[in-house]
């Protein structure tokens, strides 16, 4: 799940063509927290996604659904 959330915020920052320094700076995170973030070494907390979203400009719902659908129906954490 951390990979594909990943890969999902790195497309977003990419598409909005946005440095890891500049949207770092947006919400308050070091940049090598960032890269950590890109890289699946981290995974954010549900207030860091959200600032995310807001600096990526689109709702956490659209990253939130993108992974529901990566990940596939039968997909738990829980088991």
């Amino acid at each position: 799940m951390q990979q594909t959330l990943s890969s999902i915020i790195k497309k977003y920052r990419i598409e909005r063509n946005k440095s890891i320094s500049l949207i770092s700076d947006e919400i308050g995170m070091t940049k090598s927290m960032w890269a950590d973030l890109e890289k699946s070494i981290k995974d954010p907390q549900l207030s860091t996604l959200w600032r995310i979203s807001e600096a990526l400009d689109i709702p956490l719902s659209v990253i939130v659904i993108e992974l529901e659908n990566a990940l596939g129906e039968g997909f738990s954490l829980v088991n």
